[in-house]
């Protein structure tokens, strides 16, 4: 599916506010079960959600966006969403870190997706910058964890 300017955006800040949605969802959980060192990073994960939702917010000043409903975007799931069913309160920071990590893997394989199916330049530039965001973000995970205690 080739994505339009307006189209892509729309996709690119509705995976990153439902980042950020799940992330405080997943952060309460695990300080509900008292599991603070979890409920710390995804605080982290869902002010970096924000941030990035923000910026491409900031890019798409005078677009105009299409309004969408759920069924409108071209896909199952966000894919900076994993399923938060997987979960156990009881997650400790190295596999919570190693979630994040998958998390922004997706996130980069979409951006690169949708830079390898457009026809707009526009498109496919914002989306190779995106994906090279998203690998940054997995890159700095990945050395966060290399210093995380394993269980």
């Amino acid at each position: 599916m080739s994505y339009t300017l307006p189209v892509f955006l729309a996709h690119a800040i509705e995976m990153e506010n439902e980042a950020a949605v799940r992330y405080l969802e997943l952060a309460d959980m695990m300080e509900a079960h008292n599991n603070l060192d979890v409920a710390k990073i995804f605080r982290e994960m869902n002010h970096f959600s924000i941030l990035h939702r923000d910026s491409i917010k900031e890019r798409a000043d005078g677009v105009e966006l299409p309004k969408m409903r759920a069924a409108d975007f071209k896909w199952v799931s966000p894919p900076e969403v994993a399923d938060e069913e997987l979960f156990d309160y009881m997650l400790d920071p190295f596999h919570a870190l190693e979630f994040a990590r998958e998390n922004e893997q997706r996130a980069a394989e979409f951006y690169q997706s949708v830079a390898g199916d457009t026809a707009d330049d526009e498109v496919k530039r914002l989306a190779q910058e995106f994906a090279e965001e998203e690998r940054e973000h997995k890159e700095q995970l990945e050395a966060i964890i290399e210093q995380t205690p394993r269980p």
